[in-house]
């Protein structure tokens, strides 16, 4: 059956039902499809699941931790684990159920549920149905990389959707991957009672950070009992008995790990090697993501896409900032574009990391005169009062023109203070004048003033 409408859009994720709220309210008639679980990455193997096992990890640590506080336990800590799956699974459900239920009862959107393939640049085949259209958004995600490691195809590994899955809590998990994934599940684990080992190719984690900041966060992770080994040159599997043991190959230390469970944590793969592009002209670049302008625009006029599939970001908040510039451009006749928005990020190992902005390195790097101004948690009262003082702050400011350029605060309520130096950034204020802003006490926020007065060449 052929079907007409003003726009199709390709993914039930972050961007795709927001855009189809818009246009529906502009009075266009919308085809959302959606081949899986509405609400993608994000409410159904991402943030939402994996911040619910954080929270019931960091509840077990704190609970661990009762005696620092005067705070006595009778019995030892017990993790209930499928109580904990029954947690996360509710917490992604409801979210789901939340977003399906608002597209079906949105006026002017017909969902279809199925796997959407081009036919040409305005038509889409779903099952037995062919949807026609003059704009077509693709907003299909990604999933984990599987690489070809050897003897991957001998072993029975976990990525980071069907780790989602564990009823019970793994004996030994060898973490292949040490960035913001494999980090993440790492703490996690560790603290539901497993005993962990990072495994990471590079010379140190999150290599995308400072040193220093990498350096703080393996002592962190180390701190509570993890073991890292990096440098690990040629990663191979194969199964040992009823484990996985996990070549490494490292400069020091044992050149094989065996562990119940391996966890593959080495990044992420756009969905769109499946979706007939071909047919519609749409060009896509070496790791098969879409390339788009600055406005998110493909090769071919009439589609654009937007989310993790794009290369332009892979985080939640980057594919709804893409729904946002869509919307901008093409309904409320506002440029909006995607160089014009300042990358943020957290890491959410507990504390968290917040970043924004450049790195120290890349600020560096960029041949700018700078200042940097830095301050151990242990020097910030609400950490010490909280009695959580690992980690920094710092911040690098443009020595010439007092720009903020970039900042990362490790530390407890990380996530949440970077925001005040992201919209100092984003209102194009200088470091001088939040360093004159009164802060609330008692707060980490109120340190990034404290912190902007220390700036050093």
């Amino acid at each position: 059956m052929k079907h007409a409408f003003d726009a199709i859009v390709i993914g039930a994720g972050q961007a795709g039902p927001s855009l189809a709220g818009r246009f529906v309210a502009a009075g266009m008639t919308v085809a959302i499809v959606e081949r899986k679980l509405f609400g993608g990455t994000c409410v159904n193997t991402g943030c939402m699941p994996t911040k619910a096992l954080v929270a019931s990890a960091y509840a077990a640590h704190l609970a661990r931790r009762a005696r620092d506080f005067g705070v006595t336990i009778d019995a030892p800590v017990g993790i209930d684990m499928p109580a904990v799956k029954a947690r996360k699974d509710k917490v992604s459900s409801d979210a789901r159920h939340g977003v399906e239920k608002w597209l079906r009862q949105m006026k002017g959107c017909t969902v279809f549920e199925g796997h959407a393939r081009f036919v040409s640049a305005t038509e889409l085949r779903v099952g037995d149905d062919t949807l026609g259209a003059p704009r077509v958004f693709i907003n299909v995600g990604g999933r984990a990389a599987v690489p070809p490691l050897p003897g991957v195809e001998d072993v029975a590994f976990l990525t980071n959707t069907s780790i989602l899955e564990l009823d019970r809590v793994p004996r030994h998990l060898v973490v292949i991957g040490g960035s913001y994934i494999g980090l993440e599940f790492a703490q996690m684990y560790r603290r539901f009672g497993a005993e962990v080992t990072i495994v990471e190719k590079g010379p140190r984690l999150v290599a995308r950070e400072d040193a220093d900041v990498s350096r703080a966060i393996r002592e962190i992770l180390e701190g509570e009992g993890i073991a890292v080994r990096l440098d690990a040159e040629c990663i191979r599997l194969r199964p040992d008995g009823e484990a996985i043991a996990v070549g490494v190959d490292c400069q020091s230390g044992e050149p094989e790990v065996s562990g119940s469970h391996v966890l593959l944590a080495v990044g992420r793969r756009p969905n769109t090697d499946d979706l007939g592009l071909e047919h519609a002209g749409v060009e896509t670049d070496a790791h098969g993501y879409i390339r788009v302008d600055d406005e998110l625009r493909t090769s071919t006029p009439g589609i654009w896409a937007l989310g993790d599939c794009n290369g332009r970001g892979a985080f939640t908040h980057t594919a709804y900032n893409d729904f946002e510039i869509v919307a901008a451009n093409l309904l409320d006749k506002d440029r909006r574009r995607v160089s014009d928005r300042i990358p943020a990020y957290a890491l959410y190992i507990d504390p968290p990391l917040g970043r924004v902005g450049l790195t120290e390195a890349q600020a560096r790097a960029s041949g700018r005169r700078i200042e940097v101004g830095q301050r151990p948690m242990t020097r910030v009262g609400r950490a010490v009062e909280k009695g959580e003082t690992a980690g920094f702050m710092k911040v690098v400011v443009d020595a010439d023109t007092r720009a903020i350029l970039g900042a990362a605060i490790l530390g407890v309520g990380g996530d949440e203070a970077i925001h005040g130096i992201l919209d100092t950034m984003a209102a194009g204020a200088t470091g001088d004048a939040l360093r004159r802003t009164m802060h609330i006490h008692p707060t980490v926020s109120e340190l990034i003033p404290t912190v902007l007065g220390e700036l050093k060449p």
